[in-house]
């Protein structure tokens, strides 16, 4: 028998198996040791690999299930996103729909931005038959409505009434607060509140509804029936409420700078007589009509009807021009002296006491110049002409708040009345009258009526002719002139070409006669010049001078510079790109001179000053004007005779108002020498060039 050597005391120890199990030898013997491994043994490692096997399997199911959940997230969330929107669709159209359909159409500026608008609210009712100590519930509801009067709520929960409104407009934690309270006799009930987004921009426009949703005044009145029957359909509005805010700001800080009582100011497009911005100041918050005065309410564009100063001359200048009866560059009116018309008196502010050109009668607002170049076509054609221009009728614009102008009768406008109203005085019309007739002056002679609605691109509005073309050419270039050099300068913005009249006119008492130191101060013009596309109006009542306008309180220190400011807002807002000041072709299409020279007459002839300047024939072959006569009423006053008579005849017959021209020293007063403007003489003879072309 062999005997083995004792292990080392490193070795591992011999597993001895139990007594009767087989022996397998172990793969890897050890020499010389014999390993033997039980049957135990052998069924846990077959136990073993079925369940690593098992695990396998299972692993390999877990990560087939992961896979195809990631590729449906994959699906439905990247590759294929619309299936859950139709699916969340589905399942909307499935339900009640709970949005509020308002009863009243909203209200729109030309973009698109919402003016007025109906949005529901919870309403506070009660039953005071059921209520039984009114002044107890009371009492209780002011602690959760504190704004409620005290006497007129237990007023109205008193009573054999069955319903009353207690609150119309309820928030949700006041309503909370009602329901917390317990009281027997109150409800709520789901209405509708009129909100208006822009607070006070174009308020007067707008106007207001009731508690019950009527409309009570502005558009909301004259389109009621329309905005309740067309629930899902805006009211699109001609206004564009940037222009609105920022004409609003003009305005208010001219009221503000000169302590004016009010103010008003509009801008219209000349093409098309939409109304972009409307103004009237003071005014109040569309969402408290209850909390506005008088005054606040008063719209001064349309119902407030005012003597229109000197604004008024442009349309003396038109009407001379299109019956011929005046020459822009040959007629000159004597404004070196007043006008006496019985115990009456017309006399210049701080006039030249010289004669005075066709320009300088705008450009320096020479009253007598205007009420002898009126003289020239008598009070019958101005009541025409002013008909014609809309001045004499109400104005057709979609508000139901507007005023009749007020005006002598026809068979009570006389001279005194022809001189006067030549310059804005004895007729008061209102400030979108005069910016109506004004757009009708600049845009070609076309007179169309404002219109508050928005107008699609490209439609024509009919219109009525009341100017011809040539003489609204004229008038432009006057108009500029009125700004490059006369009494406007201080609304000059440079690179608009902004063409304009200041007028300044004194304020009626309520018994007659003119108030003291109480005028209205407005400027009326169109831009740009070259092509006019907007008409602006700008007026601030009653204004007061101050340190910055050196004393004064007229139109050219007031009104001007609001306007001014007004243009240089709106004028990017509108989509107007400024050209050079200083482009020659532009300024000779836009200027005129002070003092233009005369077209010379040929040996033998008189010219008379209406010319052909607006398409009318010379005064000798009107009828009415034979050759070889004194000129009758509407004819023009100027006539110029083309020889000199000798130095025994006696001098020519000048008609009043007629500048006479110098033949000799000695013969005749010299008047001031005509002279051309301060512009570049090859400028002037371009000028020159482009009217005798035209």
């Amino acid at each position: 028998m062999t005997h083995l050597p004792p292990p080392s005391p490193d070795s591992p120890p011999l597993r001895r198996p139990h007594a009767g199990a087989p022996e397998l030898l172990d793969p890897t013997p050890v020499p010389g040791v014999t390993v033997r491994v039980t049957q135990p043994d052998l069924a846990r490692r077959a136990q073993l690999e079925r369940s690593r096997g098992r695990l396998v399997v299972a692993a390999l199911g877990f990560g087939a299930l992961f896979l195809a959940v990631a590729m449906k997230a994959t699906w439905s969330t990247v590759i294929a996103p619309a299936e859950p929107k139709r699916l969340n669709a589905a399942v909307r159209a499935m339900q009640p729909p709970v949005a509020h359909v308002a009863t009243r159409a909203p209200v729109t500026d030309r973009n698109g931005e919402i003016l007025a608008i109906s949005l529901p609210v919870t309403a506070l009712v009660a039953n005071p038959r059921v209520i039984p100590n009114p002044i107890e519930v009371a009492d209780k509801l002011r602690t959760v409505l504190p704004q409620l009067d005290r006497e007129k709520l237990i007023e109205r929960l008193s009573g054999d009434r069955g319903f009353v409104y207690v609150a119309r407009a309820l928030t949700p934690r006041e309503q909370q607060g009602v329901i917390n309270l317990g009281v027997a006799g109150l409800d709520f009930e789901e209405a509708e509140r009129r909100y208006y987004p822009q607070g006070r921009a174009a308020v007067h426009v707008l106007g207001n509804v009731d508690v019950d949703g009527n409309g009570i005044s502005g558009i909301e009145r004259r389109f009621d029936e329309q905005l309740r029957t067309n629930r899902g359909d805006p009211l699109r509005l001609s206004l564009d409420v940037r222009v609105q805010l920022a004409l609003r700001d003009a305005v208010s800080q001219a009221i503000s700078d000169f302590t004016g009582i009010g103010g008003a100011g509009v801008v219209l497009d000349i093409h098309t007589g939409e109304v972009v911005a409307m103004v009237s100041l003071p005014d109040y918050d569309a969402s408290d009509i209850g909390g506005a005065t008088p005054d606040q309410r008063f719209n001064r564009v349309t119902v407030g009807v005012y003597e229109p100063g000197s604004t008024f001359k442009l349309f003396t200048a038109a009407a001379a021009l299109e019956y011929g009866t005046a020459n822009v560059y040959s007629s000159s009116f004597d404004a070196s002296r007043p006008i006496r018309y019985g115990r009456f008196t017309i006399s210049d502010y701080k006039g030249k006491n010289r004669w005075i050109t066709f320009p300088e009668m705008l450009a320096y607002s020479s009253n007598l110049g205007a009420a002898h170049m009126a003289e020239t076509f008598g009070p019958q054609r101005q009541r025409e002409f002013l008909g014609r221009a809309g001045m004499l009728a109400r104005q057709q614009v979609e508000l139901p708040e507007t005023a009749m102008p007020l005006v002598p009768p026809a068979n009570a406008w006389r001279d005194i009345n022809m001189y006067t109203i030549s310059f804005g005085h004895g007729i008061s019309v209102t400030p979108l009258h005069v910016v109506t007739g004004v757009a009708a002056i600049a845009n070609g002679g076309v007179l169309r009526q404002p219109t508050l609605m928005a107008v699609p691109p490209g439609t024509q509005r009919e219109g009525t002719r009341i100017i011809s073309e040539r003489t609204s050419e004229i008038m432009r270039r006057l108009m500029r002139l009125v700004v490059t050099d006369g009494s406007a300068k201080n609304a000059e913005v440079p690179g608009y070409f902004l063409g304009g009249k200041t007028g300044t006119a004194q304020k009626t008492g309520p018994r007659g006669g003119y108030l003291m130191n109480k005028r209205i101060a407005a400027f009326v013009g169109a831009f740009p010049m070259p092509s006019p596309r907007y008409a602006m109006y700008i007026m601030v009542d009653e204004p007061s001078a101050n340190a910055s306008s050196h004393g004064y309180a007229t139109a050219g220190w007031v009104a001007a510079p609001a306007a001014n400011r007004v243009l240089t807002r709106i004028a990017p807002i509108l989509g107007l790109v400024p050209e050079d000041p200083a482009n020659p072709a532009i300024i000779a299409a836009t200027s005129i001179p002070l003092q233009p020279g005369r077209p010379r007459a040929s040996a033998g002839t008189a010219t008379a000053g209406g010319g052909n300047a607006g398409g009318v024939a010379p005064a000798a072959s009107r009828p009415g004007n034979a050759p070889g006569t004194a000129p009758g009423r509407g004819a023009t006053t100027t006539q110029q005779p083309t020889a000199a008579p000798r130095g025994d005849a006696a001098p020519a017959v000048v008609p009043r108002g007629a500048m006479p021209i110098p033949t000799r020293p000695g013969n005749l007063p010299a008047p001031v020498p005509l002279r051309l403007t301060a512009l570049d003489p090859a400028l002037q003879r371009q000028v020159e060039r482009v009217d005798a072309a035209r």
